[in-house]
């Protein structure tokens, strides 16, 4: 049996995030393991800083916390909430019980805010991470289909109504440039990111005053001594009791941004699966209907637009936290934060996968993509049309009034009568125009009707998306499965 089906609960409400969509690793970033592990590190790193700036702290005691920083006594700290109603005080005795010696110097001078507040960054961080390197495969994939297709001649469209041909590799650099304007905040923001350190219940570091008896150059040092142990630059240099909530809005923000990426690539493939141009991948057992078995429905482009929607109006939720926070710290932003924050990296990782499987296995069909252009390639044709009658003796003015009738009653032809598109045999028959069907058709060469595609696309490519891609090369390769 499936070990996903095997643990799932069937009594309770369970989210589809996890059950579904997200994957096992950024999972385990949000996990209970993942949260009170990180508390353990952070004691740790506040009883190493607090023995090395001068207090009676012990190597034996420090090595009693490092001894068990990883086995989490669940059961002992469940038991003590029931009794004391507060999490963080009920795992700072769970890890007393383990740590008898080290027991007295746990979360010395420091408040709830100092594991809370500074493991969510860490957490954070890290799964920004994954997302990181999850866009740059997706960029990846994408860079290898539009070099693939960079030449193929395609119509275009604007309002969703037939316009000037590009080139299906060029549609593929528009997606891929908003993914790349995503990494680029992404990267800014993550390398931003700040502890909040330890300053204490409304941040002014007044219990340390007491411990280091006034020693302001002591305390000074507290703060870069611990970011540095778990990995930060630095710590946001004030604050209330908690870091600003202005970091979560700037951290979802960037979640919300890919979200629209994904949002408006997987609308475009949706669109395209429709004219039968592109499809997303389809498996050989894989049902489109329950009932009509002939259909093909792109439900992986329909779940990234699902899953884009949800993430971008999350974005709204720590943005309004932060908003109404009051003074130094209110608790109204727990349980927000608690949902928001890991829903909208769990759906992220979610929409990264399908994307990163949906690019993978595109579909495309050239025949039907040249059939759709050459229906709609006289119209786009005229220009070159009436330059050549120019050049064969015409009248520029009176050939372009010409060229405009004729297109009305081509297109009168084409939606009303449901015929083909008849306009070369309409501009042929026309004398002003002293072009024979057999030279009018020369000039239906789609390539000449691209224009740059093809040249944007390599420069593209070369320009800013190869070095991108070479400077981040140990992190390609991934490939993702879709559980449903």
């Amino acid at each position: 049996m499936d070990e996903r089906i095997k643990n799932m609960s069937t009594d309770r409400y369970v989210s589809p995030l996890s059950e579904r969509y997200a994957s096992k690793e950024m999972q385990y970033i949000f996990s209970p393991d993942k949260k009170f592990r990180t508390w353990r590190r952070l004691w740790i790193a506040l009883a190493e800083t607090e023995k090395e700036l001068g207090l009676p702290i012990t190597d034996e005691q420090i090595e009693e916390l490092k001894e068990h920083k990883d086995d989490i006594n669940y059961e002992v700290a469940r038991e003590r909430e029931k009794v004391v109603r507060h999490d963080v005080m009920s795992h700072v005795y769970a890890y007393g019980q383990q740590c008898p010696k080290a027991k007295g110097i746990i979360h010395l001078g420091a408040t709830s805010c100092y594991v809370g507040d500074n493991t969510d960054i860490i957490i954070m961080a890290e799964a920004l991470e994954i997302v990181r390197k999850k866009l740059l495969n997706v960029i990846a994939e994408l860079a290898a289909f539009a070099d693939g297709y960079k030449a193929l001649p395609t119509l275009a469209f604007t309002h969703f109504q037939p316009a000037q041909p590009t080139t299906v590799g060029k549609r593929a650099t528009l997606w891929m440039q908003e993914f790349m304007m995503d990494l680029e905040d992404l990267v800014y923001v993550k390398d931003s990111l700040k502890l909040l350190g330890s300053k204490g219940t409304t941040g002014t570091q007044a219990s340390f005053l007491e411990l280091f008896e006034g020693d302001q150059e002591k305390i000074d040092k507290i703060d870069l001594m611990i970011a540095e142990k778990m990995g930060f630059k630095a710590c946001y240099p004030v604050s209330g009791q908690t870091y600003s909530r202005k970091v979560d809005t700037r951290v979802v923000n960037v979640l919300a941004g890919i979200a629209a990426s994904a949002h408006k690539f997987s609308n475009d493939i949706r669109l395209l699966q429709h004219l039968k141009e592109v499809e997303e991948p389809f498996e050989k057992t894989q049902i489109g209907s329950s009932a009509m078995a002939y259909k093909r429905n792109p439900m992986r482009s329909e779940r990234i637009a699902s899953l884009s929607r949800y993430v971008m109006a999350d974005a709204l939720n720590p943005a309004i936290t932060s908003a109404a926070q009051w003074f130094e710290r209110t608790l109204d932003d727990s349980a927000n934060k608690r949902l928001s924050v890991p829903e909208g990296f769990l759906a992220v990782d979610g929409i990264l996968d399908l994307c990163l499987n949906v690019v993978d296995g595109l579909v495309v069909y050239p025949k039907v993509i040249e059939k759709r252009l050459m229906s709609e390639l006289p119209f786009m044709a005229t220009e070159n049309i009436m330059m050549d009658a120019v050049k064969a003796g015409g009248d520029r003015q009176e050939l372009h009034e010409k060229i405009r009738e004729l297109s009305m009653e081509a297109g009168r032809n084409v939606k009303e009568k449901g015929l083909d598109n008849n306009l070369l045999e309409l501009i042929a028959a026309d004398p002003a125009f002293n072009l024979s069907e057999e030279e009018l058709k020369k000039t239906m060469d789609p390539s000449r009707y691209t224009g740059r595609a093809a040249v944007q696309v390599d420069a593209f490519l070369k320009d800013s998306v190869s070095p991108l891609l070479e400077a981040n090369k140990e992190v390609l390769g991934m490939s993702a499965e879709i559980n449903v």
